[in-house]
């Protein structure tokens, strides 16, 4: 089982070290960068990993082009702030032991996030199961603007993983409300938007309560303290801003 480590990046001089330290385990680590400005590429080069540059074509177009530029089988995708926990190491460096026809297509791993010093229990954001080893035969990333994943081919087996992948996301609450407002909300309206979805005044006006309440109450987000309430408060903000922007967008001459 020879793995191919695939991480897509932009401006992520921060972060590309110690991401392909955290899979310098693979049989290769293949960087695609969409033309970064700082030394992104420079590091990721000095870190042993295969940089080819590529100018953006959206989240899962570029994460399907790592796929398809790995030399092995088996395709482990890293985000740049994403992180390997030691157990997930131990777990896949036990699967690569067994026998190839003993393997699933695609395994699936929980993600934990990292977010106003501590690791968040609730709120949706744990587990947050993410398919990232499979099968580049088996599987590919579903065209999507956001929330892109790996779409598994009829008949194929996905299993899960022990371990976890550590998610060290947004900075401080200056950089989650810039995430939202110039990528995750404009990339959900356009998703939607596309999909044939349409809201109303009343679903704007509902939107946002609903999100707060589902992240904070039902998915138990209070556990988390203000960490809780503010990933609850965002949601609502979140969920507010994309259907303003899809009301737009379908009201638009």
């Amino acid at each position: 089982m020879k793995i191919s480590a695939t991480i897509i990046t932009f401006n992520e001089e921060s972060n590309i070290e110690q991401a392909c330290e955290s899979v310098a385990w693979a049989d290769e680590v293949i960087v695609v960068d969409s033309e970064s400005t700082d030394s992104t590429r420079t590091l990721a080069t000095s870190s042993g990993a295969r940089v080819i540059t590529n100018a953006w074509p959206g989240f899962a177009a570029q994460k399907q082009l790592a796929v398809d530029e790995a030399k092995h089988e088996w395709v482990f995708s890293l985000d740049a702030d994403e992180r390997v926990s030691d157990e997930l190491r131990a777990t896949i460096e036990a699967l690569r032991l067994e026998p190839e026809s003993g393997l699933a297509d695609g395994y699936q791993i929980a993600r934990r996030s990292y977010y106003q010093g501590r690791w968040i229990r609730g709120g949706g954001w744990y587990p947050d199961r993410q398919l990232r080893l499979f099968r580049k035969t088996a599987g590919h990333w579903k065209k999507r603007h956001i929330h892109e994943s790996v779409e598994m081919e009829p008949g194929a087996r996905v299993e899960a993983l022990d371990g976890d992948l550590l998610h060290y996301t947004v900075r401080d609450a200056a950089h989650h409300h810039k995430m939202i407002g110039e990528r995750y909300a404009p990339l959900a309206a356009r998703q939607m938007f596309e999909e044939g979805r349409r809201t109303s005044a009343v679903s704007i006006a509902t939107a946002a309560p609903s999100a707060f309440f589902r992240s904070l109450v039902l998915k138990a987000g209070f556990r988390d303290g203000l960490a809780g309430l503010s990933i609850a408060s965002f949601a609502a903000h979140h969920a507010f801003l994309k259907h303003l922007m899809l009301w737009e967008m379908q009201n638009k001459k």
